[in-house]
This record gives structure tokens, sequence and C-alpha cells, in this order.
């Protein structure tokens, strides 16, 4: 995984609230074992008509050219449904580092959590602030800190993460790299035992 401290970027506002992860990647793209080529099917039935990739939906925010980012700022209740975590692998794989929401479904962020996309949760408020940003706007979000700052207005939240997680993002370890970064400790423990 690739650590992640800070990020300012755009962000692509998807205003939908209940997004279930069949919505995120449809199931019969679920063939695949290895985490590679997702991102291509993410939102795949609102982004195409009859799953032809040269008929994109114009009101699908995606397909607007006006927005761009490493941040997907949805609304209420991101990644419920079932417990698939392609849904975590084709966010990244699409590009995106950062998911805001108000609020996630339990699997689904810990699912992003372990796949090096950040879920962070904001207040109702706040994220309607975000979403009355323009397409220019961009979002800074500071893991270190655990701040969201809206750059234009300076309106800022601080978010909660685990604190083994965020040690992970931070230095862009999985749970095994975790381990591999404690080897010292771990063989002084067991010559001492």
């Amino acid at each position: 995984m690739q650590s992640l401290q800070k990020i300012t970027s755009r962000f692509i506002p998807l205003r939908i609230e209940n997004v279930d992860t069949d919505q995120i990647i449809p199931a019969r793209f679920l063939k695949a074992t290895t985490k590679v080529g997702f991102g291509k099917n993410l939102f795949r039935d609102w982004r195409y008509e009859n799953d032809d990739e040269t008929k994109p939906k114009a009101d699908f925010v995606f397909n607007q050219k006006q927005y761009s980012g490493d941040i997907l700022v949805a609304a209420k209740n991101f990644g419920c449904g079932s417990s698939r975590e392609h849904a975590a692998w084709s966010i990244q794989d699409y590009g995106f580092k950062v998911v805001v929401s108000s609020f996630f479904a339990d699997i689904f962020k810990n699912n992003a959590l372990n796949n090096g996309v950040l879920p962070v949760t904001v207040t109702d408020a706040f994220l309607q602030q975000i979403f009355t940003e323009d397409a220019e706007a961009t979002l800074t979000v500071d893991l270190e800190k655990q701040t969201i700052t809206i750059d234009n207005t300076g309106a800022s939240e601080t978010f909660d993460i685990n604190a083994y997680k965020k040690t992970c993002m931070l230095n862009g370890y999985d749970d095994i790299d975790y381990l591999l970064s404690m080897k010292e400790e771990i063989a002084a423990f067991e010559k001492a035992r």
C-alpha cells in the first residue's frame, strides 16, 4: 500500500444516499481474485447505457468533465449492502485515496482501510457544506492531525480513525507490513522468553 499523510485535491461529489456495494461494483465483475482492473467497472451501471462503454450517461457525475480528483465525497450511508471487498478495490483502483461521507457501513469502512482508502466520516452539516462547493474547490485531508478542510472557506472538522489503522495508512503498511516493521521487537521478546 502507499502511505497517505496529507492530501489536497479536487473531489467528485456523489450526492446519492444509501449507495450499496453492488452499485459500487456490480456482482458480475467479481470474477477476479487480484485487486487490479476493478476501477474501470466502478459504478458501471450508473456510468453507461446498457453496459456499453461507448455510451456514457451524461447525467452521472463521473462522466461530467468538470469533476475530477483523488477524493470521492458521497452522501450518507455509503458502502452498505454485502461485505464484498471488491468495492474498496474498485474505488482504490479508480484512483481515489479518500472517501468522505457522513456515515459508512462498518464492513465497507474496514475494507477501505485494509486496502489503502481512507474513509473520512464528517457531520451531515459539514457534508452539505462540501456539496455546496463548485467543481474547482479542493479539500485537504490531514491524516496525522485527523482533520478535513474545505480550502475555499477554511471550514474544518476532525475525524476519528482507529490508531492501528492510522499507523498503517501513514506508513503504507498492510497487516503483514506492520508485523514486519516490528520484527526486531518481536525477536527481542522471543529471545527474552
